[in-house]
């Protein structure tokens, strides 16, 4: 007996069901079906051109119609579309349909701008190659912006300008095979382990086939985006997925590991085994943007001790029964790790101040009260001293 719905059936034997389409995109696309228009997803994006594949296979479409004001909602790779149908010169994307997820960094620009890398995903991979020192706060910072409180139908109606990922991390350890060790490769993923609590870590090589099948089974469960530095073996590691020579590979630099930008714009790839792969370019920069939550998730053993300190505003320098200074004194917490996660808050403190008035208006009543705190203190100390 067959006791799936006719919507469910449609969904699953739709043209679109190996890029990701469902029973959702099927609710959120049926008042534009009614205009005739055709459903796809972003592949590629290009000058405000880019490729849509729908029923009818991939197209050229103007991006025109859908430039917003805000940056936060230009067309991206990932995002669901109706386009013009076919016949029409020239085609158009008519608009977006609503983001389950987003993978969104700070820009470098003055205003602090969001920039959005990858949407409707379900895993974030952030891929680190072992061919060079580890780099832990790099790490942290990218499992901040992958790690997300937000998900499910509650994400679906949430601004953007507040969304982080939304997304299960994953953290892949490339070039396995440059470790000569298997204890030493054992301490490695333990040390990354230890910055990504709750997080997988899997060491893969993509030369041997250590660790594939593993993260081949993961990805199959939805839409993946890549992410890392560039030389982290991201375009190696999706032609292995792939199965062919889809992506450029060029070798990274032997004295420090690193590669050119071998991926050049952010590309949507089906996978052979099932599931959806968006390869980006190499990160030289990870701002942060909005990502206080994942903040919190990235450092939860600090922020579990914090509870236990004598002050609830207490800032863990030298104050009085501090339990996160009593933890990085006795050793449980090491001093690096503290120092990440408050360069970590106060990067995001500025660019949420940058981007909210309110937070802005906070910061400064709270500058002013320290301020009035400490002129009060060293006039107490005047006074003793008198």
């Amino acid at each position: 007996m067959n006791l799936s719905s006719p919507s469910a059936s449609s969904a699953s034997s739709h043209p679109l069901a190996p890029y990701g389409w469902d029973e959702g995109w099927e609710a959120e696309f049926a008042p534009y079906a009614e205009q005739r228009l055709l459903p796809g997803r972003v592949v590629r994006v290009d000058r405000g051109l880019c490729d849509v594949v729908t029923p009818a296979g991939i197209v050229r479409a103007d991006t025109e119609f859908v430039v917003p004001r805000d940056p936060m909602k230009v067309v991206c790779t990932g995002d669901w579309v109706a386009v013009d149908p076919e016949g029409s010169d020239p085609r158009y994307v008519r608009t977006l349909l609503p983001r389950r997820t987003a993978f969104v960094r700070s820009t470098s620009s003055k205003r602090s701008d969001g920039q959005v890398l990858a949407t409707n995903i379900d895993h974030v991979v952030i891929c680190v190659s072992l061919a060079v020192e580890l780099d832990l706060g790099r790490i942290e910072r990218f499992l901040a912006l992958a790690m997300s409180s937000s998900s499910g139908e509650a994400l679906l109606h949430k601004s953007a300008l507040s969304w982080e990922s939304g997304a299960q991390p994953l953290v892949v350890l490339t070039k396995a095979d440059v470790v000569p060790h298997a204890t030493t490769l054992g301490h490695l993923v333990q040390d990354v382990e230890a910055v990504a609590p709750g997080v997988p870590v899997l060491p893969v090589s993509a030369q041997r086939g250590d660790g594939l099948d593993v993260l081949e089974a993961v990805l199959s469960g939805g839409t993946s985006v890549l992410l890392g530095q560039s030389g982290a073996g991201k375009s190696t590691l999706a032609n292995v997925l792939l199965g062919e020579e889809v992506m450029d590979v060029q070798a990274t630099r032997d004295m420090d590991g690193k590669g050119r930008h071998t991926t050049t714009t952010r590309n949507l790839l089906v996978l052979p085994g099932g599931g959806v792969l968006i390869d980006t370019p190499g990160l030289r920069g990870v701002g942060l943007w909005d990502a206080e939550s994942g903040v919190s998730q990235v450092f939860s053993e600090i922020e579990e001790l914090a509870a236990q300190c004598r002050f609830h505003d207490c800032a863990h320098v030298a104050e009085p029964e501090c339990a996160v200074r009593r933890a990085v004194e006795s050793g449980e917490l090491s001093e690096r790790r503290l120092e990440s996660y408050r360069k970590l808050l106060r990067e995001n403190e500025w660019i949420v101040a940058k981007t909210d008035a309110r937070v802005r208006a906070e910061r400064r009543q709270e500058w002013k009260r320290k301020g009035a705190e400490g002129r009060a203190a060293m006039e107490a100390k005047r006074g003793r001293l008198r």
